[in-house]
């Protein structure tokens, strides 16, 4: 399944977008989780500064 969702991006339209994960660490227990988005590539350094 895994592989026919990145093969299909990268063809078309896939290019133009980065997948974005960031560490957001919970302020109660002090952990960490990961958050992941799709954004376009000329949108990457907005996300991440976000």
């Amino acid at each position: 399944m895994a592989k026919k969702t990145v093969a299909s991006l990268q063809k078309g339209e896939g290019k133009n977008f980065a997948k974005v994960i960031k560490a957001v660490k919970n302020e109660k227990t002090g952990s960490y989780s990961f958050k992941e988005e799709m954004v376009p590539v000329d949108k990457v350094k907005e996300a991440l500064n976000s």
